[in-house]
């Protein structure tokens, strides 16, 4: 059996390290599994949490970091593929079930498709599988639309049928310079910030949560139904208490609010793969994102780089 490059996590590591370590044997015997040449796979900020065990979806026996990316067949056809169970991706080659593979379309890179495919299914799933019976020209008011996944959030959501796009975030520079109808800065505390210009939204992504949804909630003047879905909880990390948050009953019973979650485990991958196709389509028309490319054989020192999002390549 040959070898090949992984990154790999060992016990009481904090960052992975290059090693080499057996290349997956070919699947000749299973048509359902298919061998893939890694081309490109994302540093996400799932990646790091899983691998440190902080996620609520981390697998203590993936020592091999890395949860989706793109590659090639033996055939020479490139695909998108998934492999949350299937043992990670920062590897030259990984074995993965064919239904786990999504053919990447014409005109859209490897290397876009594997940094922005995993940002781009929050807002993408929170919309398709979390929401339900939005209006024509629909309203969003994107909460931490500054963030990687917020940036992409605001194209998606355009490409989606959204009319109106709000956005909230602490730096005011940034919202000026991205394509928002309007925007909210968000203060400290939370509670300062001004909502009362907000008017109606039909739907809340959130990426914050904590103090500021609390205030939100309670500062709303909706005309209609507002669908509030919670995708991340950027502000626990300043902050551990935000990882919760305290709405008073009269709150749900006065107002046509529905509150709903998005992530694993409100949908399964069965919904992504349904998903992924629309979804890789519309990537390749989405501008151009900042994405750091860097050999696989980097992956100790860039493990917790900040800034532009990371992707590996061979």
């Amino acid at each position: 059996m040959s070898n090949m490059h992984a990154a790999l996590m060992t016990e009481g590591s904090k960052t992975p390290g290059l090693a080499s370590v057996p290349k997956p044997p070919q699947p000749d015997s299973s048509p359902n599994i298919v061998q893939l040449k890694v081309l490109a796979t994302g540093l996400h900020r799932l990646v790091r949490s899983r691998a440190s065990g902080q996620h609520y979806t981390s697998n203590s026996t993936q020592i091999i970091p890395g949860i989706d990316g793109v590659g090639e067949t033996e055939e020479g056809q490139k695909v998108f593929f998934l492999c949350f169970k299937d043992g990670g991706s920062f590897a030259e080659y990984i074995n993965v079930p064919r239904k786990n593979t999504w053919t990447l379309p014409s005109g859209l890179d490897p290397v876009k498709a594997a940094g922005l495919v995993n940002p781009a299914l929050s807002s993408w799933m929170a919309l398709t599988a979390r929401c339900d019976n939005l209006p024509k020209n629909f309203s969003v008011l994107i909460l931490g639309v500054t963030s990687a996944s917020g940036r992409l959030a605001v194209q998606l959501v355009r490409s989606m049928g959204a009319n109106r796009v709000i956005g909230c975030a602490r730096n005011e520079g940034t919202l000026k310079s991205m394509a928002l109808d309007d925007y909210t800065i968000l203060q400290d505390p939370a509670t300062s910030t001004d909502f009362s210009s907000l008017g109606h939204v039909d739907v809340i992504l959130d990426y914050v949560y904590g103090p500021v949804v609390n205030h939100l909630l309670k500062s709303l003047q909706p005309n209609g139904r507002v669908q509030y879905v919670h995708i991340g909880s950027l502000a626990a990390y300043s902050d551990p208490s935000a990882l919760e948050i305290n709405l008073p009953g009269s709150l749900l019973r006065g107002s046509d609010v529905t509150i709903r979650g998005s992530g694993m485990g409100a949908w399964d991958l069965r919904g992504v793969g349904n998903a992924l196709d629309g979804l890789l389509q519309s990537l390749v028309s989405i501008g151009n994102e900042k994405i750091s490319v860097k050999k696989l054989e980097e992956v100790e020192t860039a493990w917790n780089e900040v800034g532009d999002r990371t992707v590996f390549v061979p």
